[in-house]
């Protein structure tokens, strides 16, 4: 829309035309309260705190229900406006406890603020206030009646943001009051959003509730640790005696990828970190028991033993395990710990999305993939598998907020009755068991393939138009899950480029992207790079093993054959998840790093205590190929990092560190004696930093020196430093330059099948995730592993 102008306390202000009167004046610098009003959700016009003078209007107006039109004047600060916002504080503080020393909203509360700011000092109430016990609605959801001052900002999140309702309003008028679904409980996705948006401390998380004040913690924003969407999460953390405790996750900043939202696992499924599970000391096995030992003991037999199968059996009788939770840096110095230093190519992880398929067909073409902030305004979006209100929140909130606000068009294709069918333009439900690959076919042309589709809710005409619709959409973006794996991504993509589409390709946690394109692959190199083409990594590298290594199936089998001598596993569960016997491994020396004592951990000679992604510092890549650093928020004494136990089992192994993790300065074959890049001998890494005025990090634990790396060789990942430093998400395009020939067979592809209330092995320590209700009635993943 043209822009229009306005004048506001003599201050000439433009904003497009329609725009509200309240979202102008802020664009502009200039206060109006509100406590009813939020933006991204309906007007509701009921708290009176935004009033505002404005020219040739008797009364004076609501600034959250007035659209500006061209020639308006108003008037924000003067007298007349400061006594009715006055008045209006008055009201509200008539029956509103005066209990700010012990409310959890204490110090970030807008009525505190507010009051402060207008000088409602004194009631004209003579009556006593009316007391109503607190109320427990769910395990993480208190309602304290008299503190509520009925802005109804929590029934439309609840409603228009999450489509649960699950909140509503009973009675009318002074009687009106806040209620939950089940009469004297919530029945709902519990992601506590209506206690982030709550102005009072009416709506207070049972997580948090009178355990310390805002100015008492340190903010950190960081990256989730659960699922693939990558939301920020802002972590309260205070000092305990075991280090530093995490005490409340929220993003009220609404800085991150994910703005204002949340699901449970974000806002309140920190708390595996606080598991008594956890070990705190590194064990290891004697006589048949895995005992507590010291650092130095337990990295000292680790190398050696390391070091004496190597010599003796050769890499190839090494296997090596990584994780969908560890950092970039963590994954990519892994793979090349493993390749040049075990001289191993068995090298795999726990895949839950088919990323080599979809490197190999988008291989080529630039600018193919879109990001997780292009879902929220694409004009028209096209969903094949997945259930992202279960397995990815952040992508559900979305679509939902496309469709409200922009009037995005939603196609779904799906073999199940998922939730988001609500919002959907178009929903065909196919057959389950390879009905979305048929699906794909006959979006391809395939017209044969109808009869096998086709059912009583799902007609051959229904078939076509919804085929005819999404091929006249454009500037769509095609998203799919682990049901399309191998050709089917091929088909998929080929018919999608005709028309100009983009592409999502769903994984379940929170670094599966990260692992594939930092090269935990048995046959591909970071970047997605086949061996064969990866001159730039073995100049870096060292010797290689040339030939493709082992998955965790071929690994398992060569253990059960006697023939592999170790195992190396890095936040992960292969047994669990995999179903492996045991006994596998019985002639195996097994070395586990992880947070708990996990069904792979327990048949470990050795039991590495690690941090998890709340307590260490690097990088995650969302499934959607968007780059977001990890910072460290929590603390734990007794645990490592992986990456500096990666470095330090290296180094003990007798291994180059600084070509491992390139730090310090660098140096040049001939001792410095020579000049400049051109002499042949320069240190490539050194150069390739002072060309862009970087200094060389000086300690080979600092995830940044392999960041740098990462930047340099990795195809893709040339990414915007000062984006990324500053704290916003930037894109990544590893699949668009990838080199990929002939991806793995689709059977290696085992989706984790969690819910909105399941997290793998930390949702199984996770007291939140386990103590709602949902989670009880909600059908488990299959194997609660990774």
């Amino acid at each position: 829309m043209a822009d229009v102008n306005i004048t506001v306390d003599g201050k000439k202000v433009s904003a497009p035309a329609g725009t509200l009167l309240i979202e102008a004046c802020k664009s502009a610098g200039i206060e109006v309260p509100a406590f009813c009003y939020y933006p991204g959700l309906s007007v509701q016009g009921a708290c009176r705190m935004c009033l505002v003078r404005i020219e040739k209007m008797p009364k004076l107006q609501t600034a959250c229900t007035v659209p500006i039109i061209e020639g308006m004047v108003v008037e924000s600060d003067t007298p007349e406006v400061h006594q009715a916002r006055k008045s209006t504080i008055e009201i509200l503080l008539g029956n509103h406890p005066l209990d700010c020393p012990v409310c959890d909203a204490g110090g970030e509360c807008e009525l505190q603020d507010m009051t402060f700011t207008y000088g409602a000092a004194e009631s004209q109430y003579m009556e006593a206030k009316q007391h109503k016990e607190e109320q427990q609605w769910s395990p993480v959801v208190y309602f304290d009646r008299p503190r509520c001052i009925l802005c109804y900002r929590c029934v439309r999140a609840c409603g228009e943001g999450m489509d649960v309702w699950a909140l509503g309003v009973q009675n009318r008028g002074v009687s009106s009051v806040i209620a939950p679904n089940k009469q004297d409980h919530l029945e709902c996705e519990e992601c506590g959003m209506c206690i982030d948006i709550c102005p009072v401390g009416a709506l207070t998380s049972g997580a948090y509730r009178y355990k310390t004040r805002p100015w008492e913690m340190t903010h950190v924003g960081t990256v989730c640790t659960h699922c693939g969407d990558g939301c920020k999460t802002t972590l309260g953390v205070r000092r305990s005696a075991g280090g530093m405790e995490i005490v409340r996750g929220d993003n009220r900043d609404k800085s991150g990828i994910n703005g204002d939202f949340l699901c449970i696992k974000g806002r309140y499924a920190f708390d595996f970190a606080h598991s008594e599970d956890r070990i705190t000391q590194p064990l290891l096995r004697r006589d048949g028991k895995l005992i507590p030992v010291s650092w130095d003991e337990a990295i000292d037999h680790v190398a050696t033993r390391f070091k004496q199968i190597r010599d003796a059996q050769g890499g190839s009788a090494i296997g090596v395990i990584g994780s969908n939770r560890t950092t970039n840096e963590e994954n990519y110095l892994l793979q090349k710990f493993a390749r040049s230093v075990l001289g191993t190519n068995n090298i795999d992880h726990h895949r839950t999305a088919d990323y080599p398929a979809f490197a190999k067909a988008i291989a080529g073409k630039r600018n193919a993939t879109a990001t997780l902030r292009d879902t929220m305004t694409a004009p028209a979006v096209l969903l094949i598998g997945n259930d992202p209100t279960e397995q990815h929140p952040l992508l559900a909130w979305n679509l939902r907020t496309n469709l409200r606000l922009h009037n995005g068009r939603i196609y779904i294709v799906n073999s199940n009755d998922i939730k988001l069918r609500r919002q959907a333009r178009a929903y065909a439900q196919v057959p389950q068991d390879g009905g979305e690959s048929l699906f794909v076919r006959y979006l391809a042309g395939r017209d044969s393939v109808s009869s096998e589709l086709e059912s009583d809710s799902l007609t051959g005409e229904a078939l076509r138009e919804f085929r005819n619709a999404v091929k006249g959409e454009k500037e769509l973006i095609v998203i799919f899950g682990s049901e399309l794996r191998g050709e089917d991504i091929g088909v998929l993509v080929e018919w999608g480029s005709a028309q100009g589409a983009k592409f999502i390709c769903l994984g379940d946690y929170a670094n599966s992207r990260g692992a594939a394109d930092m090269g935990l692959y048995p046959d591909l190199l970071p970047g997605y790079t086949v061996p064969s083409q990866s001159s730039g990594f073995a100049e870096e590298y060292g010797t290689m093993p040339a030939q493709p290594g082992l998955d965790i199936p071929g690994m398992f089998t060569l253990a059960n054959s006697g023939k592999l001598g170790a195992l190396y596993v890095i936040g992960s569960n292969p047994l669990a998840r995999f179903s492996v016997d045991p006994f596998a491994l019985k002639n195996t020396f097994v070395v586990v790093q992880d947070m708990f004592l996990t069904e792979t951990a327990t048949t470990a000679e050795v039991v590495l205590p690690v941090a998890n992604a709340y307590e260490k510092a690097g990088s995650f890549t969302n499934t959607y190929g968007d780059l977001q650093l990890l910072k460290k928020a929590g603390d734990l004494a007794g645990v490592r990092t992986d990456f500096e136990l990666i470095v330090r089992i290296a180094d003990r192994m007798g291994a180059d560190i600084h070509r491992l993790v390139p730090f310090g300065k660098g140096l040049r074959a001939d001792m410095g004696q020579s000049r400049g890049a051109q002499s042949g001998e320069a240190d490539r890494h050194a150069v390739w930093l002072a060309a862009r005025n970087l200094e060389p990090k000086l300690s080979p634990f600092d995830p940044e020196a392999l960041l740098d790396e990462i930047q340099r060789l990795v195809p893709g990942y040339n990414f915007s430093r000062l984006n990324l430093f500053a704290g916003n998400d930037v894109h990544t395009s590893a699949p668009e330059h990838s080199s990929v020939t002939q991806p793995a067979s689709p059977e290696s592809i085992v989706p984790a099948n969690d819910t909105l209330f399941t997290s793998g092995t930390l949702g199984r320590y996770s007291n939140t995730l386990n103590s709602v209700i949902e989670n009880r009635r909600a059908a488990p993943a299959e194997i609660p592993a990774d």
